[in-house]
């Protein structure tokens, strides 16, 4: 199902309205659950056992990291506003 997902040719092409799109919406969601189904109940058991434990560990934080991105952003947003201040006066 994975590879359906990511397939570039559809069953249903994507150009023919509302079909095209919702094979994929409906197609992609029942392979996943049929995929669920396939996993042993011992292999979900131990995965989702793994997955509390490594929940639960602390996660490196960096705020200096955070304030960058943060930085970055705004120093995007300003010159993706300003460019389009600049284009609608023109």
């Amino acid at each position: 199902m994975l590879a359906y997902a990511f397939n570039p040719i559809d069953l249903i092409p994507d150009f023919i309205p509302v079909l095209g799109l919702l094979d994929a919406a409906i197609l992609v969601p029942l392979g996943i659950n049929l995929a669920l189904r396939l996993i042993a109940p011992e292999v979900m058991a131990d995965a989702q056992q793994r997955a509390t434990e490594m929940d639960q560990q602390d996660r490196p934080t960096s705020v200096i990291g955070a304030v960058v991105i943060v930085l970055l952003w705004l120093i995007a947003t300003g010159l993706a506003g300003r460019f389009f201040w600049l284009k609608s006066q023109a």
